[in-house]
């Protein structure tokens, strides 16, 4: 049914549901896991400040690798992990694209209101947007401080 599976990951705690999620489905359907990390560009990032960019790159690798690990240990045989940049939303979107995925796994903060209208949801843009079918997954309550 899924042969290729995306799973942006922020690297935060709070997406470790979603990471269980995409590696069980890959492991079930023997699919290849794909993961993206993606450096916004967008929220003011000074690149002429020497080594910003890399940090920021630096974070990805890290978040990438901890999916890529855990993945590894469930027996997933096919895994590939990217660092992009630009505006999220739409680098997951070109990944869907150009990898041909089947089902995209995102984790959700969950939340509603001002809070979701001021914050923007990369994962809303990505189930309104994408031709593929979107799994989301709340993260817990207890991940996330809900006045922020």
């Amino acid at each position: 049914m899924y042969e290729q599976i995306l799973l942006p990951t922020d690297g935060s705690e709070g997406t470790r549901g979603a990471v269980e999620h995409a590696i069980n489905l890959a492991t079930t359907y023997d699919a290849t896991l794909h993961t993206i990390y993606v450096v916004d560009t967008n929220v003011g990032i000074d690149a002429s400040v020497p080594g910003t960019l890399d940090t920021l790159e630096e974070a990805g690798e890290n978040a990438i690798d901890g999916v890529l690990q855990q993945a590894e240990a469930a027996g997933v045989k096919t895994i590939e992990g990217v660092v992009a940049q630009g505006t999220p939303h739409q680098a997951i979107l070109d990944h869907i694209d150009e990898h041909d995925i089947d089902l995209v796994v995102m984790g959700t903060h969950g939340r509603t209101g001002l809070d979701r209208y001021l914050l923007g949801s990369i994962t809303e843009k990505v189930v309104r947007l994408s031709d593929a079918p979107v799994l989301t997954v709340r993260m817990p309550a207890e991940s996330f401080d809900e006045s922020s």
